[in-house]
């Protein structure tokens, strides 16, 4: 989607369209499509675990 997009004029002249607007809103925000495409591994916060870590020498990512 175009970053574009959100700045589009929205024209909503009756109930129906309201409706229907309030709950595409509703759907997009309990349902996200996007899914992420790599796992987030938590910082090391364990000395010890660093400490072993150094010590290894391990570069992978």
């Amino acid at each position: 989607m175009a970053t574009s997009s959100i700045f589009a004029k929205v024209r909503i002249d009756n109930a129906k369209q309201a409706e229907a607007f309030i709950d595409a809103l509703v759907e997009s925000e309990n349902k996200p499509k996007r899914k992420p495409a790599a796992t987030v591994k938590p910082p090391l916060t364990d000395y010890d675990a660093i400490r072993r870590l150094m010590a290894k020498g391990d570069t992978a990512k």
